[in-house]
């Protein structure tokens, strides 16, 4: 009778750790795909400097400002001066974990093309405070403060275009959902909704896909936003903007589908390129002059 009651206690006691187990790592899920660790400034222009040619930042103007974006949340900003007088601007954005100097890879070619270049830290990375992402939905109207900011801030704008890559083409393509007065967007390897990235990845791990269906319904607990609502692609009904949409055709984290199903879904002159390949992030760097004539075709079309 005694042993009985002790085994029943440790049932019990095994079934509540199981069960504080499960919920620990129901709510943990979300803060991994949403507070992913960010590299610093120093780590992000190492890396760039180890596979880019970075040496043409040393000698730029630079001026380095804040601004408020979404809800007053700070934003680190920095103004890269064409040395050559332009009245053509180009914001670009960044990827997740990175941070603005991750945009440096594509400076150059802006350079070259006669933009003064506009990079900054999307919230939660490089100086900018601590928070987590939500991959796009308040980036994007970050980056409508942001374009609010540069043409108030520079009043000689002729042109103004938008880069984003990955997370950053993400926030991009949400902003048009608010219609920015921009002339142009560029978008390399972005997602169109978040839900197919995190599942993709969970199956290519070996784990079952509905920890996504976990993670959304913990994470709209934890952080009040819901994963299965980040769809970048839904901000594209109504879009007229221009978009030049680049994606490597060898990228098994963010699928090539993505693109050509924004490609798709966007009312405005569009261009969709798959470079050979190139993986994640990858196009610039696998084949740097395929890349650049694209983007300078696409500005001169």
């Amino acid at each position: 009778m005694v042993k009985g009651k002790i085994m029943l206690k440790i049932v019990l006691v095994v079934i509540c750790l199981i069960i504080i187990a499960f919920v620990a790592f129901a709510f943990w899920l979300p803060s991994f795909a949403m507070t992913g660790k960010r590299q610093t400034l120093k780590e992000a222009f190492t890396w760039q400097s180890e596979h880019y040619d970075t040496s043409f930042y040393k000698g730029l103007g630079k001026t380095d400002y804040t601004i408020k974006g979404f809800e007053d949340y700070v934003l680190h900003v920095e103004f890269l001066k064409n040395p050559t007088h332009t009245d053509k601007y180009i914001i670009l954005s960044h990827g997740y974990t990175d941070n603005r100097m991750g945009s440096l890879k594509y400076v150059k070619m802006y350079l070259d093309y006669g933009f003064n270049c506009i990079i900054y830290d999307l919230r939660g990375h490089g100086e900018n405070e601590p928070t987590f992402t939500t991959y796009g939905i308040r980036e994007g109207k970050d980056l409508i403060k942001l374009i609010e900011d540069t043409k108030a801030r520079y009043k000689d704008i002729s042109v103004l275009g938008l880069h984003g890559e990955s997370l950053g083409a993400a926030t991009t393509l949400t902003s048009l959902k608010y219609k920015p007065e921009i002339d142009f967007v560029v978008a390399d390897c972005g997602f169109s909704d978040i839900e197919n990235v995190l599942r993709l990845g969970y199956k290519n791990a070996g784990m079952p896909t509905f920890l996504f269906d976990i993670a959304n319904f913990t994470g709209k607990i934890r952080y009040h936003y819901s994963l299965a609502e980040m769809r970048p692609i839904d901000s594209l009904d109504e879009n007229t903007i221009p978009i030049l949409f680049m994606h490597g055709a060898k990228d098994n984290f963010i699928i090539p589908k993505n693109s050509e199903d924004m490609a798709a879904r966007t009312k405005g002159y569009k261009e969709l390129y798959l470079i050979e390949d190139a993986g994640h992030a990858e196009s610039i760097l696998v084949h740097p002059e395929e890349y650049r004539e694209r983007v300078k075709a696409f500005l001169e079309r």
